[in-house]
């Protein structure tokens, strides 16, 4: 009979064996196991160091494409607009800093075409809020010289009415004196904070850009943006006007979604970036040449830049 201590040594006999087994399978398996995941890991390193190069390399090449419409906007535009004195209009609001920064832009394209920079006028928000409607016509009303406020449309509307005031005082062909009074009219309405100046005026303008960041919001949003293209339609009656828009979104979209302003004012939906701000200046050429279009990236633009033109006549 077997027992007990026969039981104790013959297990104790198993597990040694297990035990000795284990020691040298993974002896044995140690090897190749450690040489195969060496090799995985260089390989890993490899494909990071690998990917680290191209993605220096697409930076680099992103930083070129960015650089390149800088660098040839003055070489496409060149005297493209000699002599001619523009204007640049720009909207206040919550990114004004980017406003800001594309309208530098656009001037800096504006000068490369040959162009002089009459001036910039920055539109208030107070200039667009309606309960300041009654004192704006007023202010009109008392500051319009007498050579123009006979030809003041019907004072029912301050944004229509003061911005057929402020394009009677800016705007005129070229070699045209500076309106009698003109100096009274801008001083009026900056003082009250209907608009910001910069410039001296004494050029009336051939033409204008007017540069504007998202569409308002807020309660009042639809008067806001509403007076934004009423501001810009009755702009376009005395002078060439293009809208560069920091994107396709507000007074961009609406002058592109209506059939008669879209025939009359030009479009870019990208005057944030070196291209939208070359594309600016083209476009202006293009008005003044007496075509029109709509460029850049978002709905309703037919390309990013315009054919290179020349202003022919209609200037």
């Amino acid at each position: 009979m077997i027992n007990f201590r026969y039981h104790v040594v013959s297990l104790a006999a198993v597990f040694l064996a297990l035990a000795i087994g284990l020691v040298v399978g993974t002896a044995a398996a140690n090897g190749p196991l450690t040489e195969n995941l060496n090799e995985q890991v260089n390989t890993l390193t490899q494909d990071k160091s690998q990917l680290r190069d191209d993605l220096e390399q697409s930076r680099a090449e992103l930083k070129k494409s960015a650089d390149f419409p800088s660098e040839a906007g003055p070489m496409l535009l060149a005297n493209k607009l000699s002599n001619k004195n523009i204007l640049l209009i720009k909207f206040d609001g919550s990114d004004s800093g980017d406003v800001n920064t594309a309208t530098d832009g656009v001037a800096t394209m504006l000068r490369a075409a040959g162009a002089k920079v009459a001036g910039t006028v920055t539109i208030k928000p107070k200039f667009t809020d309606p309960a300041n409607a009654a004192v704006m016509l007023d202010f009109a009303e008392s500051s319009a010289p007498p050579s123009v406020s006979g030809a003041l449309p019907n004072q029912s509307n301050a944004v229509d009415t003061s911005a057929a005031l402020l394009a009677a005082v800016l705007f005129g062909k070229a070699g045209t004196p500076q309106i009698e009074g003109t100096r009274t009219v801008l001083s009026t309405y900056e003082s009250e904070g209907f608009i910001g100046l910069d410039g001296d005026f004494k050029t009336p303008a051939e033409a204008a850009i007017i540069v504007i960041g998202a569409p308002a919001s807020g309660k009042d949003a639809k008067d806001r943006n509403a007076a934004a293209l009423t501001l810009t339609t009755r702009l376009d009656i005395s002078t060439r006007v293009v809208v560069a828009g920091l994107s396709a979104n507000g007074l961009v979209s609406t002058v592109i979604g209506d059939t008669t302003v879209a025939k009359s004012v030009s479009t870019v939906d990208n005057a944030v970036t070196a291209y939208g701000q070359v594309a600016a200046v083209m476009a202006l050429v293009e008005r003044l040449g007496g075509k029109y279009g709509h460029y850049g990236s978002g709905d309703g633009a037919t390309s990013l830049l315009p054919k290179t033109a020349s202003v022919t006549n209609g200037s």
